[in-house]
Protein backbone atom coordinates (compact mmCIF):
# COMPACT_ATOMS: atom_id res chain seq x y z
CA UNK A 1 0.00 0.00 0.00
CA UNK A 2 3.06 2.44 0.64
CA UNK A 3 3.92 1.71 -3.35
CA UNK A 4 -0.05 2.63 -4.02
CA UNK A 5 0.27 5.81 -1.95
CA UNK A 6 3.83 6.58 -3.68
CA UNK A 7 2.17 6.44 -6.99
CA UNK A 8 -0.86 8.22 -6.30
CA UNK A 9 0.90 11.07 -4.37
CA UNK A 10 4.11 11.62 -6.94
CA UNK A 11 4.53 11.98 -10.99
CA UNK A 12 7.43 9.28 -10.57
CA UNK A 13 5.38 7.21 -12.74
CA UNK A 14 4.66 9.18 -15.93
CA UNK A 15 2.11 7.40 -17.64
CA UNK A 16 2.78 4.23 -15.86
CA UNK A 17 0.08 4.33 -13.35
CA UNK A 18 -2.49 2.08 -15.76
CA UNK A 19 0.50 -0.56 -15.73
CA UNK A 20 0.97 -0.04 -12.02
CA UNK A 21 -2.75 -0.54 -11.40
CA UNK A 22 -2.98 -3.69 -13.55
CA UNK A 23 0.00 -5.56 -11.40
CA UNK A 24 -1.45 -3.96 -8.17
CA UNK A 25 -4.81 -5.74 -8.83
CA UNK A 26 -3.53 -8.69 -9.13
CA UNK A 27 -1.55 -8.18 -5.72
CA UNK A 28 -4.25 -7.30 -3.59
CA UNK A 29 -6.56 -10.09 -4.48
CA UNK A 30 -3.53 -12.67 -3.39
CA UNK A 31 -2.86 -11.06 -0.26
CA UNK A 32 -6.11 -10.78 0.78
CA UNK A 33 -7.10 -13.85 0.39
CA UNK A 34 -3.76 -14.94 2.59
CA UNK A 35 -5.18 -12.01 5.06
CA UNK A 36 -8.86 -13.24 5.49
CA UNK A 37 -7.01 -17.08 6.50
CA UNK A 38 -5.19 -15.47 8.95
CA UNK A 39 -7.92 -13.51 10.61
CA UNK A 40 -9.95 -16.26 10.12
CA UNK A 41 -7.46 -18.15 12.16
CA UNK A 42 -7.77 -15.94 14.80
CA UNK A 43 -11.31 -15.78 14.67
CA UNK A 44 -11.91 -19.18 15.41
CA UNK A 45 -8.44 -19.40 18.14
CA UNK A 46 -11.08 -16.65 19.58
CA UNK A 47 -14.26 -18.90 19.61
CA UNK A 48 -12.59 -21.91 21.01
CA UNK A 49 -10.86 -20.09 24.15
CA UNK A 50 -14.40 -18.38 24.86
CA UNK A 51 -15.87 -22.18 24.26
CA UNK A 52 -18.12 -20.10 21.74
CA UNK A 53 -17.51 -22.44 18.83
CA UNK A 54 -19.90 -25.37 18.56
CA UNK A 55 -19.64 -27.93 15.83
CA UNK A 56 -23.07 -26.25 13.92
CA UNK A 57 -20.76 -23.04 14.14
CA UNK A 58 -17.96 -24.69 12.11
CA UNK A 59 -19.92 -26.65 10.10
CA UNK A 60 -21.38 -23.57 9.02
CA UNK A 61 -18.09 -21.36 8.33
CA UNK A 62 -16.94 -24.85 5.88
CA UNK A 63 -20.00 -24.59 4.04
CA UNK A 64 -19.17 -21.05 3.62
CA UNK A 65 -15.96 -21.64 2.30
CA UNK A 66 -16.91 -24.18 0.03
CA UNK A 67 -19.07 -21.85 -1.91
CA UNK A 68 -15.96 -20.27 -3.22
CA UNK A 69 -14.97 -23.41 -5.09
CA UNK A 70 -17.55 -23.25 -7.92
CA UNK A 71 -17.91 -19.06 -7.14
CA UNK A 72 -14.01 -19.15 -8.22
CA UNK A 73 -14.76 -21.39 -11.46
CA UNK A 74 -17.31 -18.83 -12.36
CA UNK A 75 -15.17 -15.77 -11.30
CA UNK A 76 -12.45 -17.22 -13.73
CA UNK A 77 -14.66 -17.46 -17.21
CA UNK A 78 -16.92 -14.28 -16.28
CA UNK A 79 -13.90 -11.87 -15.83
CA UNK A 80 -12.48 -13.47 -18.77
CA UNK A 81 -15.22 -12.42 -20.79
CA UNK A 82 -16.02 -9.20 -19.19
CA UNK A 83 -12.26 -8.06 -19.42
CA UNK A 84 -12.74 -9.44 -23.29
CA UNK A 85 -15.92 -7.35 -23.99
CA UNK A 86 -14.43 -4.42 -21.68
CA UNK A 87 -11.90 -3.70 -23.73
CA UNK A 88 -13.25 -4.25 -26.94
CA UNK A 89 -16.22 -1.74 -26.20
CA UNK A 90 -13.42 0.73 -24.96
CA UNK A 91 -11.93 0.61 -28.65
CA UNK A 92 -15.00 1.81 -30.47
CA UNK A 93 -15.56 4.65 -27.70
CA UNK A 94 -14.97 8.14 -29.17
CA UNK A 95 -14.21 10.05 -26.01
CA UNK A 96 -11.18 8.56 -23.54
CA UNK A 97 -11.03 9.99 -20.38
CA UNK A 98 -7.21 11.29 -18.86
CA UNK A 99 -5.32 7.94 -16.95
CA UNK A 100 -4.08 9.68 -14.06
CA UNK A 101 -4.54 9.60 -10.33
CA UNK A 102 -7.22 12.27 -10.37
CA UNK A 103 -9.42 9.79 -12.84
CA UNK A 104 -8.37 7.08 -10.87
CA UNK A 105 -9.55 8.65 -7.48
CA UNK A 106 -12.66 9.58 -9.00
CA UNK A 107 -13.11 6.11 -10.90
CA UNK A 108 -12.84 4.48 -6.92
CA UNK A 109 -15.87 6.88 -5.80
CA UNK A 110 -17.98 6.15 -8.86
CA UNK A 111 -17.45 2.11 -8.36
CA UNK A 112 -18.12 2.37 -5.00
CA UNK A 113 -21.42 4.45 -5.46
CA UNK A 114 -22.15 1.79 -8.73
CA UNK A 115 -21.62 -0.88 -6.25
CA UNK A 116 -23.81 0.91 -3.71
CA UNK A 117 -26.93 1.20 -6.12
CA UNK A 118 -25.98 -2.96 -7.80
CA UNK A 119 -26.46 -3.86 -3.94
CA UNK A 120 -29.41 -2.29 -3.16
CA UNK A 121 -30.80 -3.56 -6.74
CA UNK A 122 -29.64 -6.83 -5.16
CA UNK A 123 -31.92 -7.00 -2.41
CA UNK A 124 -35.05 -5.68 -3.97
CA UNK A 125 -35.40 -7.38 -7.83
CA UNK A 126 -36.20 -11.26 -6.89
CA UNK A 127 -34.17 -11.92 -9.62
CA UNK A 128 -31.05 -10.88 -8.18
CA UNK A 129 -31.70 -12.20 -5.19
CA UNK A 130 -31.45 -15.44 -6.54
CA UNK A 131 -27.73 -15.21 -6.76
CA UNK A 132 -27.28 -12.24 -3.09
CA UNK A 133 -29.24 -14.65 -1.06
CA UNK A 134 -26.39 -17.09 -0.95
CA UNK A 135 -23.99 -14.20 0.89
CA UNK A 136 -26.59 -13.74 3.38
CA UNK A 137 -27.50 -17.26 4.13
CA UNK A 138 -25.32 -18.09 6.83
CA UNK A 139 -26.62 -17.66 10.66
CA UNK A 140 -22.89 -17.21 11.51
CA UNK A 141 -20.54 -13.63 10.90
CA UNK A 142 -17.13 -14.15 10.79
CA UNK A 143 -14.47 -13.64 7.95
CA UNK A 144 -15.52 -16.95 5.65
CA UNK A 145 -18.91 -15.32 5.15
CA UNK A 146 -16.88 -12.47 3.28
CA UNK A 147 -15.96 -15.16 0.57
CA UNK A 148 -20.02 -16.99 0.65
CA UNK A 149 -20.85 -16.15 -2.99
CA UNK A 150 -23.07 -17.40 -5.60
CA UNK A 151 -21.69 -18.92 -8.97
CA UNK A 152 -24.28 -15.91 -10.56
CA UNK A 153 -22.55 -12.81 -8.35
CA UNK A 154 -19.99 -12.28 -11.34
CA UNK A 155 -21.91 -11.65 -13.69
CA UNK A 156 -24.16 -8.73 -11.94
CA UNK A 157 -21.13 -7.10 -11.26
CA UNK A 158 -19.66 -6.78 -14.91
CA UNK A 159 -23.26 -5.63 -15.88
CA UNK A 160 -23.68 -2.77 -13.48
CA UNK A 161 -20.18 -1.30 -14.08
CA UNK A 162 -20.90 -0.78 -17.87
CA UNK A 163 -21.87 2.68 -17.38
CA UNK A 164 -18.43 4.02 -16.23
CA UNK A 165 -16.76 1.84 -19.07
CA UNK A 166 -19.68 3.98 -21.37
CA UNK A 167 -17.72 7.06 -19.89
CA UNK A 168 -14.77 6.18 -21.53
CA UNK A 169 -12.91 5.17 -18.42
CA UNK A 170 -9.90 3.05 -19.14
CA UNK A 171 -11.48 -0.61 -18.33
CA UNK A 172 -8.19 -1.34 -16.14
CA UNK A 173 -9.18 1.43 -13.96
CA UNK A 174 -12.37 0.10 -13.18
CA UNK A 175 -11.27 -3.20 -12.32
CA UNK A 176 -8.49 -2.13 -10.36
CA UNK A 177 -11.66 0.44 -8.17
CA UNK A 178 -13.62 -3.19 -8.30
CA UNK A 179 -11.25 -4.96 -6.48
CA UNK A 180 -9.98 -2.75 -4.03
CA UNK A 181 -13.67 -2.28 -3.11
CA UNK A 182 -14.05 -5.85 -2.65
CA UNK A 183 -11.20 -6.43 -0.74
CA UNK A 184 -12.02 -3.66 1.54
CA UNK A 185 -14.82 -5.63 2.63
CA UNK A 186 -13.19 -8.47 3.81
CA UNK A 187 -12.32 -7.93 7.39
CA UNK A 188 -15.89 -5.82 7.89
CA UNK A 189 -17.50 -9.65 8.28
CA UNK A 190 -16.25 -10.01 11.79
CA UNK A 191 -17.50 -9.89 15.55
CA UNK A 192 -14.69 -9.41 16.87
CA UNK A 193 -14.28 -5.82 16.38
CA UNK A 194 -15.88 -2.80 17.71
CA UNK A 195 -17.43 0.36 16.83
CA UNK A 196 -14.56 2.76 15.51
CA UNK A 197 -15.31 6.21 16.74
CA UNK A 198 -15.64 9.11 14.27
CA UNK A 199 -14.58 6.61 11.22
CA UNK A 200 -18.27 5.06 11.86
CA UNK A 201 -19.49 8.55 9.94
CA UNK A 202 -17.60 8.07 6.38
CA UNK A 203 -16.31 4.10 6.10
CA UNK A 204 -18.49 0.99 6.28
CA UNK A 205 -16.96 -0.97 9.32
CA UNK A 206 -17.57 -4.22 11.16
CA UNK A 207 -20.53 -2.73 13.21
CA UNK A 208 -22.04 -1.34 10.04
CA UNK A 209 -21.94 -4.55 8.12
CA UNK A 210 -23.40 -6.34 10.84
CA UNK A 211 -26.64 -4.35 10.51
CA UNK A 212 -26.60 -5.21 6.85
CA UNK A 213 -27.01 -9.29 7.63
CA UNK A 214 -29.16 -8.94 10.39
CA UNK A 215 -33.07 -10.04 10.25
CA UNK A 216 -34.03 -7.73 12.95
CA UNK A 217 -36.46 -5.07 12.62
CA UNK A 218 -35.30 -2.30 11.35
CA UNK A 219 -32.07 -3.85 10.36
CA UNK A 220 -33.30 -5.35 7.13
CA UNK A 221 -32.37 -3.71 3.91
CA UNK A 222 -29.85 -1.56 5.87
CA UNK A 223 -26.35 -0.63 5.05
CA UNK A 224 -25.92 -1.35 1.35
CA UNK A 225 -22.33 0.81 1.40
CA UNK A 226 -19.01 -0.83 -0.01
CA UNK A 227 -16.16 1.41 0.96
CA UNK A 228 -18.10 4.87 1.97
CA UNK A 229 -21.00 4.51 4.58
CA UNK A 230 -21.88 8.21 3.49
CA UNK A 231 -24.37 6.89 0.54
CA UNK A 232 -26.57 5.06 2.82
CA UNK A 233 -26.04 8.31 5.01
CA UNK A 234 -27.23 10.22 2.16
CA UNK A 235 -29.95 8.15 0.78
CA UNK A 236 -31.71 7.10 3.65
CA UNK A 237 -31.02 3.46 3.90
CA UNK A 238 -28.53 4.12 6.88
CA UNK A 239 -29.06 2.16 10.43
CA UNK A 240 -26.68 1.99 13.39
CA UNK A 241 -26.38 -1.41 15.37
CA UNK A 242 -28.15 -1.59 18.69
CA UNK A 243 -27.16 -5.07 19.46
CA UNK A 244 -25.94 -8.00 18.16
CA UNK A 245 -27.82 -8.90 15.10
CA UNK A 246 -29.32 -12.44 13.92
CA UNK A 247 -27.88 -13.53 10.98
CA UNK A 248 -29.07 -14.80 8.21
CA UNK A 249 -31.81 -14.53 5.53
CA UNK A 250 -36.08 -14.96 5.68
CA UNK A 251 -37.16 -17.89 5.72
CA UNK A 252 -34.00 -19.26 7.84
CA UNK A 253 -31.57 -21.37 5.64
CA UNK A 254 -31.04 -24.86 7.83
CA UNK A 255 -28.60 -26.59 5.15
CA UNK A 256 -24.87 -26.59 5.64
CA UNK A 257 -25.12 -28.09 2.15
CA UNK A 258 -22.83 -25.52 -0.41
CA UNK A 259 -25.00 -27.01 -3.27
CA UNK A 260 -28.28 -26.17 -1.50
CA UNK A 261 -26.79 -23.35 -0.22
CA UNK A 262 -26.38 -22.33 -3.82
CA UNK A 263 -29.50 -23.05 -5.09
CA UNK A 264 -32.24 -22.95 -2.10
CA UNK A 265 -33.81 -19.59 -2.96
CA UNK A 266 -34.31 -21.51 -6.81
CA UNK A 267 -36.17 -23.99 -5.40
CA UNK A 268 -38.53 -21.54 -3.42
CA UNK A 269 -39.17 -19.05 -6.87
CA UNK A 270 -39.99 -22.38 -8.54
CA UNK A 271 -42.80 -23.18 -5.86
CA UNK A 272 -43.50 -19.42 -6.36
CA UNK A 273 -43.69 -19.51 -10.11
CA UNK A 274 -46.14 -22.79 -10.42
CA UNK A 275 -48.79 -20.87 -8.33
CA UNK A 276 -48.57 -17.75 -10.87
CA UNK A 277 -52.36 -17.42 -12.17
CA UNK A 278 -51.15 -14.40 -14.36
CA UNK A 279 -48.14 -12.71 -16.20
CA UNK A 280 -48.33 -9.96 -14.11
CA UNK A 281 -47.91 -12.36 -11.19
CA UNK A 282 -44.67 -13.94 -12.98
CA UNK A 283 -43.42 -10.71 -13.11
CA UNK A 284 -43.93 -9.71 -9.79
CA UNK A 285 -42.16 -12.88 -8.50
CA UNK A 286 -39.32 -12.37 -10.76
CA UNK A 287 -39.14 -8.32 -10.16
CA UNK A 288 -40.39 -7.13 -7.17
CA UNK A 289 -38.73 -7.38 -3.92
CA UNK A 290 -38.49 -10.81 -2.26
CA UNK A 291 -41.49 -11.98 0.01
CA UNK A 292 -43.82 -10.15 -2.66
CA UNK A 293 -46.93 -11.76 -3.04
CA UNK A 294 -49.84 -11.09 -5.59
CA UNK A 295 -53.07 -9.23 -3.61
CA UNK A 296 -55.49 -11.45 -2.61
CA UNK A 297 -57.85 -11.91 -5.58
CA UNK A 298 -61.74 -11.86 -4.88
CA UNK A 299 -63.74 -15.12 -5.26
Amino acid sequence: MQELWYYLTTNAYLGSLTEFLEQMSIEVYDWTIVFALLFLTIELLDEGISRRLSGERFLETLSSLFTQVPYYFSEVIVFSAAVYSYFTIYEYIPWKMPENTATFLLVLVMADLTYYIEHVCLHKIRLLWLAHSVHHSSSVFNTATAFRFSVFDPIASAVFHLPLLLMGFNPIYIFAAEILIQAYQFWIHNEMIGKLGPLEWIFNTPSHHRVHHGTDQGYLDKNFAGIFIIWDRMFGTFAEEKQLPTYGILPVMNSKNPLKVQFAEFQRLSVDLRKSESVSDVAGYLFCPPGWQPAKRKD
